[in-house]
């Protein structure tokens, strides 16, 4: 008796999951592990060969906490504490890598935890968009109350501060369309959105008027260069322009069916700089071996997994409406960027392509990201079947 009511417990789970999802997230990781063992055999050092088998583990991970998270129902009160819990951790975190993080290229944005780097600003962006959903779905808050907005704002702030402090600038602006989609979603009036979208252009006014001043305040060094090279790309290619440049190359040089897997030029000798030619600039490497069909394919993958979270985000509302609609903007910024950088239409701010770039915070937290919004999707199902 007991077995057959396990057994019905694993086959009404497994009936009401998000196929379409789990297809694509389970392709699109098998891509990544593909180009990350491809990219290591043509570097050919003891460390690069072992980033394949790490990327695994962190896989095994991710997969686990996929299927744990979307067990539960997600509007639960213990599902609500737990996230908003979260979100207080990763404050915590955030705070502690300022201190005792470790400082690789001059940023301090990994903690070193049995082993492993945790990057803390990955996890942060999962626990905003949650505690943004938790607040605009109260039912005591009015979400066109001053105090509403108020919370909505010091949520995002505070976050963002500290990682842009790492210094973290590309990780830190992804916070700001992130809560502009979860605020919007939740139908606030269009007053409001027009004096956000404004705060926005002047903010983004103002980092351009500090990028071209002798000093400047806000930004640090490499990030002036960073903004300035991607206004002017070739101005300066044999140094600040150099991995843009050769990141472009890298995709023309791909052609139309590309130049095979594991025998892309660039990458092998080293043109396109190795320590990042499997987490920041992979988009070049898929690009050069398997040409336009590949990337084709690759964004194929990424519309219909967008399509899915975004389908999710119309067949609910409230809480799991909000969380679906900022996962959706937090991977297609992921896309966006990353891919962008790669073809020169956007700054290289090192944000890593979401399931196929090598690390280890970003898979795991991507796979609790998606496995939170299956978990929407699933409710929602068996909420129809009562």
């Amino acid at each position: 008796m007991q077995g057959n009511t396990r057994q019905a417990a694993i086959w009404n789970y497994l009936r009401n999951l998000d196929y379409l999802q789990l297809v694509t997230v389970a392709l699109l990781l098998g891509i990544g592990l593909i180009f990350i063992h491809s990219t290591g055999m043509q570097i050919d050092t003891e460390e690069s060969r072992g980033f394949f088998g790490r990327q695994l583990i962190w896989i095994g991970l991710g997969c686990t906490a996929y299927f744990l998270i979307s067990l539960p129902d997600y509007r639960s009160f213990t599902s609500r504490v737990a996230m908003l819990g979260g979100y207080a951790l990763s404050v915590i975190l955030l705070i502690t890598v300022l201190f005792f993080g470790l400082k690789i290229f001059g940023a301090t944005r990994w903690l070193n935890i049995f082993g492993f780097r945790l990057q803390p600003s990955e996890p942060a962006k999962l626990m905003v968009i949650c505690a943004l959903a938790a607040i605009l779905s109260a039912p005591r808050f009015s979400r066109n109350k001053n105090l509403s907005l108020f919370l909505c704002t010091m949520t995002v702030l505070i976050p963002f501060i500290l990682i842009a402090i790492e210094p973290d600038l590309g990780s830190a602006l992804v916070l700001l369309p992130i809560s502009c989609a979860v605020i919007f979603a939740s139908g606030i009036k269009w007053k409001i959105v027009i004096l956000g979208l404004a705060a926005v252009a002047v903010g983004v006014a103002v980092i351009l008027l500090d990028c071209f001043r002798e000093e400047p305040v806000l930004l640090r060094g490499y990030q002036r260069d960073r903004i300035k090279t991607f206004l002017d790309p070739g101005a300066d290619l044999s140094n600040r322009g150099y991995n843009a440049h050769q990141a472009k190359i890298a995709v023309g040089a791909g052609g139309y069916t590309g130049t095979g897997i594991g025998k892309g030029v660039q990458n092998e000798l080293g043109f396109l700089p190795r320590t990042v030619s499997n987490n920041d600039f992979i988009f070049s490497v898929i690009a050069e071996e398997t040409g336009f069909c590949g990337v084709t394919g690759i964004l194929f993958l990424y519309a219909m997994l967008l399509y899915s979270i975004l389908r999710t985000a119309f067949v609910t509302s409230g809480y799991g409406r909000y969380i679906a609609v900022g996962v959706a903007t937090l991977i297609f910024c992921h896309i966006f960027i990353n891919i962008g950088m790669s073809i020169g239409i956007a700054p290289v701010t090192g944000l890593p392509l979401p399931l196929i770039s090598y690390g280890g915070s970003f898979i795991l937290t991507s796979m609790i990201t998606l496995g939170l919004v299956q978990a929407v999707y699933r409710q929602n199902k068996l909420d129809q079947l009562k």
